[in-house]
């Protein structure tokens, strides 16, 4: 499987570690449940077809990506930059 990452282009995936769904940005504000620290922190999703995930591209440029691709068929359809995604997020 290839990543294109917006930085350094098409790479093989052994460049990249997978970190989680993109659920894992919505980290629970401090103070919060115990019941949302233990979903956050111990129960994943883990869906059959098309999915969003961060990844870290820490073999190449050391960039955060979220990869839109297919779990099922492997295909990748595209990546961002996960600052750029925070950021319109944001605004």
């Amino acid at each position: 499987m290839r990543i294109p990452c917006p930085l350094c282009g098409d790479r093989d995936i052994r460049e990249f570690t997978y970190k989680g769904h993109e659920t894992y940005l919505c980290r629970p504000a401090a103070g919060s449940a115990p019941k949302l620290w233990d979903d956050y922190l111990h129960n994943r999703e883990n869906p059959a077809g098309r999915t969003r995930d961060l990844w870290l591209h820490g073999q190449g440029c050391g960039a955060w990506l979220l990869v839109t691709r297919d779990t099922v068929t492997h295909e990748v359809f595209g990546a961002t930059l996960a600052r750029e995604e925070e950021a319109s997020d944001a605004g």
